[in-house]
C-alpha cells in the first residue's frame, strides 16, 4: 500500500523519508495499520475443505477459503464466522487457531497478515454470497486453483492430518 501524501488533518504535504510519514505543517506522525485478514478452514463429515470462488481481486477467480477482513473494534473470531456467513451462507462456529501467515507480496489490498481458524457448520444452507463467485466442499484430490498460500496450506493439512486435528 502506497503512503499517503498529504496530512489526513489539515491536508498539508507529509514529509515522506521516513518509516511514518510526519505532517510538514501540523507534526502529526501518520502510521499504516496492518490490515488483518481472518478466514475459516471448514470440513464436512468426509473431510472435504470449504472453498469459495472469490470475485474480486487479489486472486479474483481463484478459489480460497471464506475469509474477509477484521473491522475495527471486532473480535478476529467474530470476523471469521460473519465472513463465513457473507460468503456461504453457513453458519460456523469458529474454533482454534490453525495459523498465522503473513500477506502476499505485491498483492494490492490485501491483508497484511492473515489468520485461519478451524470452524465447524452448526447451521445455514450452502450459497455463494457477498463476493463470492461460488461455493462448495472440495476433496484432496480435486481441488481447484487456489489463491493463496494460506489456503494451499490449509489443503495440505486436510491431506495429512488425523481425524479432528489440523
Amino acid at each position: 500500500m502506497d503512503a499517503p501524501s498529504f496530512c489526513c488533518s489539515c491536508a498539508a504535504p507529509l514529509d515522506l523519508s521516513d518509516r511514518h510519514p510526519v505532517c510538514t505543517a501540523c507534526g502529526r506522525t501518520h502510521y499504516r495499520d496492518p490490515k488483518v485478514g481472518v478466514g475459516v478452514v471448514v470440513l464436512d463429515p468426509d473431510r472435504r475443505l470449504l472453498l469459495v470462488r472469490r470475485g474480486v481481486g487479489p486472486g479474483k477467480g481463484l478459489w480460497a477459503l471464506p475469509a474477509g477482513f477484521v473491522d475495527a473494534d471486532e473480535d478476529p473470531r467474530a470476523a471469521a464466522a460473519r465472513e463465513a456467513l457473507e460468503e456461504t451462507g453457513l453458519v460456523v462456529e469458529v474454533g482454534a487457531v490453525v495459523d498465522v501467515y503473513p500477506g502476499v507480496p505485491g498483492a494490492r489490498g490485501g491483508a497484511s497478515f492473515f489468520v485461519a481458524f478451524e470452524a465447524e457448520v452448526v447451521g445455514g444452507v450452502l450459497q455463494a454470497a457477498d463476493d463470492a463467485l461460488d461455493a462448495r466442499f472440495f476433496g484432496p484430490d480435486d481441488l481447484p486453483e487456489l489463491a493463496f498460500p494460506s489456503t494451499e496450506d490449509a489443503a495440505a493439512r486436510v491431506r495429512t492430518v488425523t481425524e479432528g486435528q489440523l
